[in-house]
């Protein structure tokens, strides 16, 4: 990955709505969300949605499907592990193996 690539990829989340976004689609997985549920989910309103969606699509954090009248959104995993190895290919001094015992998920936490 560039490192343009990772700053757009990065700029994207530095938002608190793309963020929430993002975070739930990462909880959706791989089925996705369609964009109303998203916007009902989070009470985003409908036309602000799509900005951030937009957003994080141009990122590349984000794939999404039409489904007749409707848009699935979905989190492009490839787009996020490509960041992800970008910011520990240098873990460890180099041993990105040795990151894994430190990098456990946090709690559940409830919705913020």
């Amino acid at each position: 990955m560039e490192v343009k690539t990772a700053v757009t990829a990065l700029a994207a989340l530095a938002q608190e709505s793309r963020l929430e976004v993002f975070r739930l689609l990462v909880y959706a997985g791989s089925a996705g969300m369609p964009a109303g549920e998203i916007a009902e989910t989070l009470d985003i309103p409908p036309a602000t949605l799509t900005f951030h969606l937009k957003e994080l699509s141009h990122a590349g954090l984000v794939d999404s499907v039409r489904e007749g009248r409707s848009i699935r959104y979905s989190i492009r995993e490839e787009g996020v592990c490509e960041l992800l190895t970008y910011l520990l290919e240098d873990c460890c001094n180099g041993q990105p193996e040795l990151c894994g015992a430190s990098c456990k998920p946090a709690k559940k936490r409830g919705k913020q």
